[in-house]
């Protein structure tokens, strides 16, 4: 469901992760920086959430773990997105309602 997908990504942090994934093909968990800086298990709990949104993988190589967005991440997110002037939201509202005092 999109909303699931979408919530996944609306935590800042989890937004930055995913940029920088999409910056490279992949990235070890210990080239991740954010802004504020946040602990190795936060780190690891934002990137929990993200596998579970199937965003993103990971490959063990040693004690060390490399991610990588999943080959449709981005076209997942993008399909997500409500489209402007649209009716994808499900809303009944008409996205030009008239003006006060005017005839339709």
């Amino acid at each position: 469901m999109s909303t699931n997908l979408l919530s996944a990504v609306a935590d800042p942090i989890r937004w930055q992760l995913i940029a920088q994934l999409s910056q490279e093909e992949s990235r070890c968990v210990c080239r991740f920086r954010t802004e504020p800086e946040i602990p190795a298990n936060l780190l690891s709990y934002h990137l929990k959430v993200l596998r579970e949104a199937g965003l993103v993988v990971g490959t063990r190589r040693g004690r060390w773990i490399d991610y990588r967005l999943t080959d449709d991440a981005l076209d997942r997110l993008h399909a997500a997105l409500p489209v402007p002037g649209s009716r994808a939201c499900g809303c009944a509202v008409d996205p030009e309602p008239a003006l006060a005092g005017t005839r339709p």
